[in-house]
C-alpha cells in the first residue's frame, strides 16, 4: 500500500500545510492501492515561493549546465524504469507490457529529445543592430492528466528545465504514484532546490490556486477541453501565458486502394491502444461508402482479436481509469445504439469473465453519421465509429467537421495522394500511414488547445522574446 503524504518543495520532502488524504483506487480491482496528500492554496504558495527563489539563479545557468542536469535526470529515470512501470499499472490500469514498452519509454524519449535540442539551440540571434534574446519565462505551473502520466509530465518538465524555467507540478490525483516517483528521480539527480516542485492534489484545491497565482508566469495544462477553459479563465486576471493540450475526435481517412483491409486493421488497433484513453486516438474512421461492408468485417476481426484483462495477465487492454469514466463510456455506447448506429462488436457491459474492474468491451460502430453523439463527443474509451464517404472531398469535409483539431490520420498506398489529403485536414498533427516522431510538434487547432509540445517547438512555450535594439550600432 503506497502512502505518499509529503510534497517535494524547495528540494525537500515536506509535510502539507494541513494533512488531508485521498484514497487511490486500482482500476483493475476497484480496491484502494494507496493514498496521497491533497494540497491546498497554502502548499501552492510555498511551492511557488521556492520556484521563484530558485529562478533567480537557475535562469542564469548556461545551456551546458542545464544539459548536465538533464543527463543526470535521464540516468536516474532509467534506474527507476521498472518502479515507474509498476506504478503506472497500479494507478491507471495499463497492461504491464504497455507500461514497460510505451508509457515509461515515452518519458525517457522526451528527456533525450530535450537534451539533443538544447545542445544546439539558439537562445540569441543578431539581426542587424538588434539582438534577439530568448529568455526563460519564469515560474511555470504544470498540470498533467492520468492517461499517459509520464509522457505528459516529462514533455513539460524537460523543456522547462532545458530553457531555464522553474516549475510546480500538479499531477492528476487519479494517477499520482508515478509523479511521486518522478520527484524522487529529480531529487536523486541533484536538480537544484526549488527548480522542480511537486504538490499533489485536485483541481479545486491545487489546480485553481496554481492557475490563478500572481507569481506564476505560465500554465501548461493537459486535460479535457472543459477543464482547460476553467484554467484559462482562472489565469486571465493575471494575463499569464496559458498552454493547453485538450480533447480530440480525430478523423482517420482510409483511402480506396489495395491497402484498405490493412489500413482498417491498423486504425482499429490504434484506437484500442491504452484502452482508448488517448486524446489523439483516431476514433472516427472514414471509409469509402461502397466498401463499408468490407470495413465492417476487417474492423470486427481486428477488435475481436483484442484481449482484455488484468494488467499482469498478458492481455492487450486493461481497464479504463475509473468508475466515472466507465459510466461515461457505457452511456455513450448506449447512445450510439439508441441513435441507430450499427453495433459491429462489443457493446455495453464488461467483457465476459471480468466482474470487477473498470473493463470495457472493445466496441466498433458502423454506418455512423457525423451528427450522431458518438461521432461528435470524445468517448475516451475503446470505441471506434466508422463513417462512409462518397468522395475524398467529402471525407475531408467530414473530417474537419468537428470542434476539435488535435490530430488527424490518412492511410493509403499512394503516398502522393495521402499527402494531398493530409494537407487539407485542420489538425495540429496529421499522421500519414501510422508515422510517429517525438520531434514533431504536438498540439491542436480549435478547441483542442493552444501552443505546441514536443521537440524544439516545446522550447518556445517556455521562452520570452526580448529585442535589444542598438546592440550593435552601425558606425
Amino acid at each position: 500500500m503506497r502512502e505518499y503524504h509529503k510534497f517535494y518543495i524547495g528540494g525537500e520532502w515536506v509535510e502539507p500545510a494541513a494533512l488531508q488524504t485521498l484514497d487511490v483506487l486500482n482500476p483493475a480491482t476497484e480496491e484502494v492501492c494507496g493514498s496521497v496528500a491533497l494540497g491546498t492554496a497554502a502548499d501552492v504558495d510555498r511551492a511557488v515561493r521556492a520556484a521563484r527563489t530558485a529562478f533567480a539563479s537557475w535562469s542564469q545557468t548556461s545551456p551546458q549546465e542545464r544539459l548536465e542536469v538533464l543527463d543526470r535526470v535521464a540516468a536516474e529515470y532509467q534506474k527507476r524504469a521498472a518502479d515507474l512501470a509498476t506504478a503506472v499499472s497500479e494507478e491507471m490500469g495499463a497492461p504491464a507490457s504497455l507500461a514497460r514498452r510505451s508509457q515509461v519509454p515515452l518519458g525517457a524519449g522526451h528527456l533525450a529529445t530535450a537534451a539533443a535540442i538544447l545542445k544546439d539551440y539558439a537562445f540569441e540571434e543578431q539581426r542587424g543592430q538588434t539582438m534577439i534574446v530568448k529568455e526563460p519565462i519564469g515560474v511555470c505551473a504544470l498540470i498533467t492528466p492520468w492517461n499517459w502520466p509520464l509522457n505528459q509530465i516529462v514533455c513539460k518538465v524537460a523543456p522547462a528545465l532545458a530553457t531555464g524555467c522553474t516549475m510546480v507540478l500538479k499531477p492528476s490525483e487519479v494517477a499520482p504514484f508515478s509523479a511521486q516517483i518522478f520527484a524522487e528521480i529529480m531529487n536523486a539527480a541533484g536538480v537544484p532546490a526549488g527548480v522542480f516542485n511537486l504538490v499533489q492534489g485536485d483541481g479545486p484545491g491545487v489546480g485553481v490556486a496554481l492557475s490563478s497565482h500572481p507569481d506564476v508566469d505560465m500554465v501548461s495544462f493537459t486535460g479535457s477541453t472543459r477543464a482547460g477553459i476553467e484554467v484559462a479563465r482562472n489565469a486571465a486576471p493575471t494575463v499569464k501565458r496559458v498552454h493547453q493540450e485538450l480533447g480530440g475526435k480525430s478523423p482517420n481517412i482510409v483511402l480506396d486502394d489495395d491497402l484498405f483491409a490493412k489500413s482498417v486493421t491498423g486504425g482499429v488497433r490504434a484506437v484500442m491502444n491504452n484502452s482508448g484513453q488517448s486524446c489523439n486516438a483516431p476514433t472516427r474512421m472514414l471509409v469509402p461508402a461502397p466498401r463499408m461492408a468490407e470495413a465492417i468485417e476487417s474492423a470486427r476481426a481486428a477488435a475481436e482479436q483484442m484481449t482484455v484483462g488484468a494488467p499482469d495477465s498478458g492481455a492487450m487492454l486493461g481497464p479504463v481509469v475509473s468508475e466515472m469514466q466507465w459510466n461515461k463510456i457505457q452511456g455513450l455506447i448506449q447512445r450510439g445504439i439508441d441513435e441507430g448506429a450499427t453495433l459491429v462488436t462489443g457493446g455495453p457491459g464488461r467483457p465476459a469473465g471480468l466482474e470487477r474492474g473498470y473493463y470495457v468491451r472493445p466496441t466498433v460502430f458502423a454506418n455512423v453519421t457525423n451528427d450522431m453523439t458518438i461521432a461528435r463527443e470524445e468517448i475516451f474509451g475503446p470505441v471506434l465509429v466508422i463513417l462512409g464517404y462518397d468522395s475524398v472531398e467529402q471525407a475531408v469535409e467530414i473530417g474537419n467537421d468537428t470542434e476539435y483539431g488535435l490530430s488527424a490520420y490518412v492511410s493509403g498506398a499512394d503516398l502522393m495522394e495521402v499527402r494531398k489529403v493530409g494537407a487539407k485536414l485542420r489538425a495540429g498533427q496529421v499522421v500519414l500511414n501510422g508515422a510517429f516522431d517525438l520531434m514533431a510538434p504536438f498540439g491542436g487547432y480549435k478547441m483542442s488547445g493552444n501552443g505546441r509540445e514536443w521537440g524544439d517547438f516545446a522550447f518556445s512555450e517556455f521562452l520570452e522574446v526580448k529585442a535589444l535594439l542598438g546592440y550593435a550600432p552601425q558606425a
